[in-house]
This record gives C-alpha cells, structure tokens and sequence, in this order.
C-alpha cells in the first residue's frame, strides 16, 4: 500500500495492502481501520459497495460485480522530477517518500503488494508459496509516474498461449499450464528514469582513408613478376574537443527479482504516455518494490549515457575511423524519478528450475523460458535416423 503517513500495519485487512492513501500532510499515526476505511472511500463502488479496479485499456475503475464504471481524473501536467543532488543532500526528503506494507517472498526476496482480499498466492518471479504473513513496512520513495496497463488478462492469455504452441520439443505440462489463469499475474515493476545535461571532453584521432602503391611479387600463369598492387592505410590526426548532449528519461529498471536481459527484452515503454501517479491504476494488479537504490540506479543510467556520448564524440572527430583516447564528462542538473511500468508474468518450477514468461504490458512484446522434454527430442532424434536409414535402404535397393 502506497501512504504519505506512517501506520503500524498490524491487522491491516489484504484489500488494503496495494493502495495509496494521499494524505501526507498529516503525519499523525494511522490504525489499519483507519487506513482501510480510507481505501474503501477511494476504491469502493458506489452501486453495491464491491471494491473497484482499474480496466486495462481504458481510464476508467471498473465493478466486476454490478459492471458501474469511474472514469480516473487524468491531469495534463507530467510527472513530476525530482532535483537529485537536492534529494541526497537533504538525506532523503521525507516529502518524496513513503511508507509502504509488502509481502516478502522467502525463495527469491522479491517484495510486492497483493490484490484485494487474497492473503495467499503464487510469487509471480519463482513461482514459491507467498503467503501474507509477518508483513513489512518500509520507506521508499514515492512513485511519480506510471503506465497503465493496455494488455488485459484475456489478451495476456492468448499471447501465452500463442507463444505455447510456437514451441517444439515442450513438455505436455506446460501446455496444460497455460490454461491456469491465476498463473499470469498482473505487475508494476519499478524503475527510475534519469534527465541530465552533459559537458564532456575528449582527446582523439581522427583517421582518414588513403591508398598508397606496394610493390609485391605476383605469379601469372606460373610466372612471378612484380607489381605495383594498391592497398589502403589509414591517415591519423590528433584532434580534440567538447561535446554538450541532454539527457532525458534514460530508464534503468529498479528490480532484480527478474534477469536484466528479461525486463530489457521488454523494451521499449512508451514513457511518453507517463502518467502521473495515481493508486487508482494499481487496483487490481500488485506493484515490486524497487531493490536498486536512486544512487546505484544513477550508476547504471551514467554507463548508458556514456554510450550516447561516446556516439556523439565520435560523430565529431568525423573521418573514416575514430578512436577517443582520453574522455571526461560531467553530469549536472540531474534529476530523477520513481515510476511504475507494467508486466504480465507467469513463474513455475519445473524439475527444480524456475520458468518465466513476461509480456509488456503496453505493447504485447513476449520473453519467455522454457524447458525441453528429454523424451519428445530423443523420440524426433530416433524417428530422423529411422528416416535416413530408410532412405539409405531404399537408394542401395534401386542401385
């Protein structure tokens, strides 16, 4: 649940443990009563009373009972950033953080809310027994931004299931897996995105093209003669400059729950369609906590500019070739924010190993793991040397 005050968390009910309630300028206490009756008030239906969720697709909060639709109030200004170096200075400005209640998973130590009113499930990145059980709160800092879903459920489910039957050699297991529905889990997974101006200085060479004429010995028609044969060499030239390239929303994913090569398969996100944050849009799904910190995030967000403005140093030295012998940029009017982008993922264990699968939740990309089946690749491999023998008969045979 995602609350500007701190509370204890002790009996707070399940529905209200993926919610925002924003309400950060008092700082008074909240009990769990407090906080649910504040969800309620947000999420509930003012039809039948059920809890509302978000409809992927749409703005609006849905009624899954009595079909009542809430558009979601959409402001027209972006997400806001956050100054960094103001941020670290100030230890962490308690008015960019909050107080969250998360689920922690024993198996892989992923950290995520539940949806309303379940208290046991599957952790959707090993596929481990979560059970709501000794729940932690921790301080974090507060999304600024989110993409709502755009894929639904239904949608997710055929992706899987056309995926499912692309593969060869699967085992029959997995096909049946895809008609589990409550395997494929809704998610936010959080990350960072970094706006930075650059000033960075080189020292180089700049190498052009140009043919010159060797004389080499060549062999025509069994004789050997010698010859002028032109080959190309390389002209260097020292050179030396700056460069000034602007940085904006380079995103660095926030968790480690999934492989790296996973979440960046998925990209990319339409961050241009940012939201600014609203709980409103997490009805109905979970959110991960973020395990990469804004100080490691800023690490992993350099390395990716330096690769821009290594491109951008290059392009300026011009030429045929280009090699950057010493190189010194400087990072300033950094800033940053939290948000929150979405996945559908299907985890499982199969013979001790964990699968995934995982779609963007914007534009439908797939990445999935799968195992083989030891006994359908023996059977193929079996059945192509009955083939090739038969064939190898059938030729002796007519000869």
């Amino acid at each position: 649940m995602f609350c500007g005050r701190q509370y204890s968390g002790k009996g707070l009910p399940a529905y209200a443990r993926n919610f925002s309630c924003s309400l950060a300028i008092n700082t008074t206490p909240m009990s769990a009563p407090e906080i649910a009756q504040l969800v309620f008030k947000e999420l509930k239906c003012t039809n039948c009373g059920a809890l509302l969720v978000f409809k992927p697709g749409t703005n609006s909060l849905v009624c899954e009972y009595c079909g009542a639709n809430n558009e979601i109030p959409v402001t027209a200004q972006p997400p806001e950033e956050i100054d960094y170096d103001a941020f670290i200075r100030d230890c962490y400005d308690t008015e960019d953080m909050q107080t969250v209640l998360l689920a922690h998973c024993e198996s892989c130590g992923a950290e995520t809310t539940l949806p309303p009113n379940v208290t046991a499930s599957d952790c959707p990145f090993c596929g481990s027994n979560l059970v709501v059980k000794g729940a932690s709160t921790s301080q974090i800092v507060k999304p600024k931004g989110v993409l709502p879903f755009k894929i639904d459920r239904n949608n997710a489910l055929q992706l899987f299931n056309n995926w499912l039957r692309s593969l060869w050699f699967a085992p029959n297991n997995l096909v049946r897996f895809a008609l589990q529905e409550e395997k494929l889990i809704g998610i936010y997974i959080p990350y960072w995105t970094y706006d930075s101006q650059t000033n960075s200085r080189y020292t180089g060479m700049r190498g052009i093209n140009y043919t010159d004429y060797v004389m080499q010995p060549v062999t025509v028609n069994g004789k050997t003669t010698v010859r002028q044969v032109p080959v190309t060499k390389i002209r260097w030239t020292p050179v030396g400059g700056a460069v000034n390239v602007a940085f904006d929303d380079i995103l660095v994913v926030a968790c480690t729950s999934l492989p790296k090569g996973y979440v960046e398969t998925l990209e990319p996100f339409d961050l241009q369609n940012l939201l600014p944050f609203d709980e409103k849009y997490l009805s109905g799904f979970r959110a991960e906590r973020y395990q990469v910190d804004v100080k490691s995030g800023l690490v992993t967000a350099k390395q990716k500019m330096d690769v821009a403005i290594r491109r951008a140093v290059c392009t300026q030295i011009g030429g045929d070739h280009q090699q950057i012998n010493t190189l010194h940029s400087e990072f300033y009017s950094i800033t940053f924010k939290h948000v929150l982008l979405p996945i559908w993922i299907s985890s499982y264990r199969y013979r001790n190993k964990v699968y995934r699968f995982v779609i963007n939740g914007r534009t439908g990309k797939v990445r999935g793991e799968r195992p083989v089946s030891v006994v359908k690749v023996v059977l193929f491999t079996l059945l192509i040397v009955m083939i090739i023998v038969l064939i190898a008969v059938a030729t002796g045979a007519n000869k």
